[in-house]
């Protein structure tokens, strides 16, 4: 943990300026601050900030300090009634037909929730909406990116069901039940430990039935096909980064399910590098769609690596949905579940294309054609 450290000095003109930052493990205030006070000046407030409760100290020249007290920060940004934010939106020039359906919608979908959706649509230089925008139509993204988010969803849970079985025929090709056991697999110990560690602590976790049969019956030592279906996508993506490679390894017999067209036009196997990287990329679009939270027009910070056939130049602004709509379609479960997805996907951008924007979306004007199969 980070502690932010401000100096106060009223009597020569600084009321509240930021010096410096310090780790918590670093936590010598007076040694800090002796080298920072010149023992001419006189007294001031030194502030040291946590997360949630400033602490404040007196220091006096030479480097004396004593504790004062603390404060809470004063956030600047008044609390709005539902009436005041449906009259914040029509200040701002936007279009409202029914006042009380607005504030029936910010009832339910709430006001904070929706600002994510106007955002394309503020002038911040004017703090005006663009002429013409309707509360309707940021309704209708609201709607539209709900919709999407239960597509995308449904497509990664069964891209990670057959990752699941996947995974575990890869494994079982050692012939042993409790195979994760064995650290001869793993190309490094260290991170081996350190995930028998995160995969005890899931297991331990687990309500599931199976697991409590394996508890019960059989000394508490849980089988690999039943580990592997409580593990999260993430701990999933951990075993598999750690694994050793080479002919007849578990990873290759795994990537082997995921193979793809070289530039020579042969079949080849992801490196484990790229492989992980599309699994990283598809759980944390899994975990966005699992809380609810906003896809349309979002920066998602992951960059899984995509093949060249499918780079574009000039590629997307910002890193976002085309990679990981391009790694779910490397990692797709079936062609033919994957194609159902493709076209529910363009049903739903030709549904909403009177609101919607294609380059939000970080998708290149030809995106049907990288995602088919």
């Amino acid at each position: 943990m980070y502690h932010h450290y401000y100096l106060q000095r009223p009597d020569i003109g600084i009321p509240h300026v930021k010096i410096g930052i310090i780790s918590k493990k670093q936590w010598k205030v007076a040694d800090f601050y002796k080298r920072k006070l010149d023992s001419n000046i006189g007294n001031c407030i030194i502030i040291l900030t946590e997360p949630t409760t400033p602490l404040i100290f007196h220091a006096q020249p030479g480097g004396t300090f004593s504790f004062m007290g603390c404060f809470m920060y004063q956030y600047p940004k008044q609390i709005l009634t539902i009436e005041q934010q449906v009259q914040s939106y029509i200040d701002a020039g936007m279009i409202i037909t029914s006042r009380s359906d607005v504030e029936n919608v910010l009832n339910s979908v709430g006001f904070y929730r929706l600002r994510g959706y106007c955002f394309h649509l503020y002038d911040n230089v004017a703090k005006k909406y663009v002429p013409g925008t309707r509360f309707e139509d940021v309704l209708k993204l609201y709607y539209f990116d709900r919709e999407l988010s239960g597509l995308i969803f449904s497509m990664i849970s069964k891209i990670e069901v057959s990752l699941r079985v996947r995974l575990v025929e890869s494994l079982l090709i050692h012939r042993e039940p409790l195979v994760l056991q064995d650290s001869s697999i793993f190309k490094d110990k260290k991170l081996y430990w350190q995930n028998m560690s995160t995969i005890a602590s899931e297991i331990a976790r687990s309500n599931d039935v199976f697991i409590k049969h394996n508890f019960n019956n059989h000394d508490g030592e849980v089988p690999v096909w039943a580990i592997v279906e409580v593990l999260s996508f993430g701990t999933l993506s951990k075993i598999i980064k750690n694994l050793k490679t080479g002919t007849g390894s578990s990873y290759s017999v795994l990537a082997a399910n995921y193979q793809y067209k070289s530039k020579k036009g042969n079949l080849v196997n992801p490196s484990k590098k790229m492989f992980t990287s599309w699994i990283q990329g598809v759980s944390i679009l899994r975990n966005m769609c699992a809380h609810n939270s906003r896809i349309y027009n979002r920066t998602i910070h992951t960059t899984p690596e995509i093949l060249d056939v499918d780079k574009i130049t000039p590629m997307p602004a910002h890193n976002g949905l085309y990679q990981i709509l391009l790694a779910m379609k490397y990692l797709r479960s079936s062609d033919e579940e994957w194609k159902e997805f493709v076209d529910e996907f363009d049903k739903l951008i030709q549904k909403n294309n009177s609101v919607i924007n294609i380059a939000s979306m970080n998708l290149p004007t030809d995106w049907k054609l990288h995602l088919s199969v």
